[in-house]
């Protein structure tokens, strides 16, 4: 019991995406089956970048760090809801729980950071060609990533310290299926103002810095691409432009729906259905729609595989 006489928690309860036995099934088998082709898709891109030296270059140094990402963040969220499909209990201790809402933040942190560094990576391609190995250096993309990284581990601290100074003490069920920042805030039972200010001012900062980069970008790029003369150039350009803006916006739009209202507007049915676009569906995306749609991958890939059939 603390001062005030209430019951400090120890643990919350994870009510998932449903409640009927015959559903949690069903999302057992889709979640892992995506789960899956994720960590196959993910690890698949990795090694195949890692092993075709015709692919490395910063854009697929780029690419392999992102699918890094998308297995960590993915990894730190979808086991957990495995494992509470098939358990009667549903259980999660304060620990545990601060510790998954600690590494999604970091990873989805970097992954905003990293979409940014891409982007900007293409706007040297195109835009700066001849600059482009001297302003894209190995120095300059291992700096890159590292402060890709580092951003998001700093934005996962400063959210995770203003739970952990949270008091709560009941109730503690949280409507999601897993530990979110959103449905936490609306189970502590002290002043969550400061934490609130803390999501809006970082996570926006963030948010709005790369979403700017990004469109900055993308206007010199899509002014370049018009002046390029042949049908076929502007094609691969555009195709390339168009597989790095699908996930963008898949992202940032899921994201932003999430974060960036109110919390007055707050729905945890919302939140439940949205969440599934950056936890389940971003991380098997980015393989498919990054990578697959590049002809150079494909090539790679196809040389992979007649190699081990041979």
């Amino acid at each position: 019991m603390n001062g005030n006489n209430h019951t400090v928690v120890t643990e919350f309860i994870l009510l998932g995406l449903t409640d009927h036995l015959e559903w949690q099934m069903a999302f057992f088998v889709v979640f892992l089956g995506i789960y899956i082709l994720t960590l196959l898709g993910n690890i698949g891109l990795i090694l195949i970048i890692k092993i075709n030296t015709q692919l490395h270059t910063p854009m697929y140094f780029f690419l392999s760090n992102l699918s890094l990402i998308d297995l960590c963040y993915s990894s730190s969220i979808t086991p957990k809801t495995l494992v509470s499909f098939l358990s009667k209990s549903k259980a999660v201790s304060h620990a545990q729980c601060f510790a998954q809402f600690s590494f999604f933040a970091a990873f989805v942190g970097s992954e905003c950071l990293l979409l940014a560094v891409m982007a900007y990576d293409w706007f040297v391609a195109i835009c700066k060609p001849l600059l482009y190995m001297v302003a894209m250096s190995r120095k300059v993309c291992i700096f890159l990533s590292a402060g890709s990284f580092i951003g998001g581990f700093v934005n996962s601290l400063v959210h995770t310290s203003s739970l952990v100074s949270l008091s709560f003490c009941g109730p503690n069920i949280i409507h999601h299926y897993f530990c979110d920042f959103p449905p936490l805030l609306k189970l502590a039972c002290s002043d969550t103002q400061t934490a609130e200010v803390l999501l809006f001012t970082f996570s926006g900062t963030i948010a709005g810095v790369t979403i700017l980069t990004i469109l900055i970008s993308y206007l010199y790029i899509f002014s370049t691409i018009l002046q390029i003369q042949t049908s076929k150039g502007k094609h691969k350009a555009f195709s390339t432009c168009v597989s790095h803006l699908i996930t963008v916006t898949l992202l940032y739009g899921s994201l932003s729906f999430i974060y960036m209202q109110p919390s007055s507007r707050y729905s945890f049915q919302q939140e439940k259905i949205v969440s599934v676009f950056y936890t389940l569906l971003t991380p098997i995306l980015n393989p498919l729609v990054c990578s697959l749609r590049n002809k150079e991958v494909k090539d790679a890939l196809r040389r992979a595989v007649s190699q081990f059939v041979s």
